[in-house]
């Protein structure tokens, strides 16, 4: 396992995802972007919010639909000794299907989002994904 760490949060991950140059030109909430392969992507982003976490949980649910998405599981848990939003959805789009998995924290009136986007699917990326969430925390 490998450590990221911006000096704000910190998580670890496997040695088989590779740290890509987050593109905070296109993107300047990113924080950490990291793939496996050309079939598997992680996003992380924050920024101020002055939102909580249930108004989020509804957004994000309706974006999805709006976007074509369904939603095969939405819910409230804790990990990493903070309450989330873990969402799973399936995008079905003209050129590429694939399943978005999101973990959302809001912490100190910021709010951080992890997304998978896979099109994998032995489950694999889905558990390391899990295990990466697990280790996230936020610096003081």
């Amino acid at each position: 396992m490998s450590t990221f760490n911006t000096g704000k949060i910190t998580f670890e991950y496997p040695n088989s995802w590779d740290v890509e140059k987050a593109d905070i030109l296109s993107n300047p909430d990113c924080i950490a972007t990291l793939s496996k392969g050309q079939n598997n992507l992680i996003n992380a982003v924050s920024f101020p919010t002055a939102t909580n976490l249930d108004d989020y949980k509804i957004f994000m649910e309706d974006m999805i639909g709006d976007d074509g998405g369904v939603i095969l599981a939405s819910d409230f848990v804790r990990i990493a000794d903070k309450d989330a939003i873990k969402l799973h959805a399936n995008m079905d789009t003209p050129k590429i299907n694939f399943d978005i998995h999101t973990y959302v924290f809001i912490e100190y009136g910021v709010i951080y989002i992890f997304e998978l986007r896979t099109l994998g699917v032995s489950g694999e990326s889905e558990k390391e994904f899990e295990d990466i969430i697990s280790t996230f925390s936020i610096l003081e």
